[in-house]
């Protein structure tokens, strides 16, 4: 049998099992930016438990389904930093409808405690 690697949904270049799978298994995110890829390839890959995990629990919803979750196609980074406990990224998401290709364009805003980061919450630019 031929196993290819599987192209990291986030954009990365990496293949999944060297870039999100590991955080998706329950590697700590090292930064917001390796955090938000990781919980866009989870959108792609529809791991709701992974989601709600990495959401802090401030903002978490009691649950998620995927029954209107997109067909996710890019990712695209436009900035992304921290400081100290704080941290924010800036992204640019892209995906299909039966209407043609559609953005969401977010900055998002994450807290770390205890060593891990959160998603907190994101603001969504509008077109």
């Amino acid at each position: 049998m031929n196993h290819q690697p599987i192209p990291c949904p986030c954009g990365s270049g990496k293949n999944l099992a060297n870039c999100c799978q590991p955080l998706h298994q329950g590697e700590a995110a090292r930064t917001p930016e390796q955090l938000m890829r990781s919980r866009y390839s989870a959108y792609v890959l529809q791991l709701a438990d992974y989601l709600l995990d990495t959401w802090h629990p401030e903002t978490r919803p009691k649950g998620m389904n995927f029954i209107d979750n997109p067909d996710w196609q890019k990712l695209e980074v436009l900035s992304s930093g921290q400081q100290g406990t704080r941290g924010q990224v800036h992204f640019k998401a892209w995906y299909t409808t039966p209407k043609g290709l559609r953005c969401l364009e977010e900055k998002s805003g994450f807290i770390k405690q205890k060593g891990r980061w959160y998603y907190h919450s994101g603001l969504i630019l509008e077109p």
